[in-house]
């Protein structure tokens, strides 16, 4: 190999999914929120659009919090692949910074990672990492991440640990209100 010729970047993609839509039962703390009966039926329809449009990330890392285990239940059940999963109580609750700190520890092979946690933390992650893509998906996600949405976002990267502010290209976002 010619040793002034640079090795070419991989590609790695990130599915930023927010949990879908709680209820707010009384006398139950905020960790332990099930999903309500409109994030019940959101969820699967992300699922199913996964499975339709061949989206099967390799790892998913799942917030601890009930409401995002249901939703990452109720995906996972529609599809067509399977998926290693690790729950991690760190992404409850996680800022934009943390999340990242969590990305940059995935192993370089596995090279399509989805995280299903909450906001504010995703919507900022994603409007920090994102430094291209559909401008109107841009803005929708700029403006609101609703529960049960999910951003695409990839990147030209070796490794998770490379990724930057602004090296993202938003692929898609997507919600369950756009499916039905």
């Amino acid at each position: 190999m010619n040793a002034s010729k640079k090795p070419s970047r991989k590609s790695l993609r990130l599915f930023l999914l927010r949990h879908a839509k709680s209820a707010w039962p009384d006398d139950v703390a905020d960790h332990d929120r099930p999903l309500a009966k409109r994030g019940r039926r959101a969820a699967p329809l992300i699922g199913a659009y996964m499975t339709r449009e061949k989206l099967f990330p390799d790892l998913a890392l799942v917030s601890t919090a009930r409401r995002a285990q249901e939703t990452w239940k109720r995906v996972a059940k529609k599809l067509s692949a399977s998926t290693v999963e690790r729950d991690v109580p760190d992404l409850y609750e996680a800022s934009a910074s943390r999340i990242v700190g969590l990305l940059g520890k995935i192993e370089p092979s596995v090279r399509t990672v989805m995280l299903v946690g909450h906001n504010p933390g995703f919507q900022d992650l994603a409007n920090n990492l994102i430094g291209s893509g559909d401008p109107e998906a841009c803005k929708r996600l700029k403006e609101k991440f609703a529960t049960a949405g999910m951003a695409i976002i990839a990147f030209e990267a070796n490794s998770w640990a490379d990724i930057s502010p602004g090296s993202g290209r938003l692929e898609r976002f997507v919600t369950p209100r756009e499916l039905t």
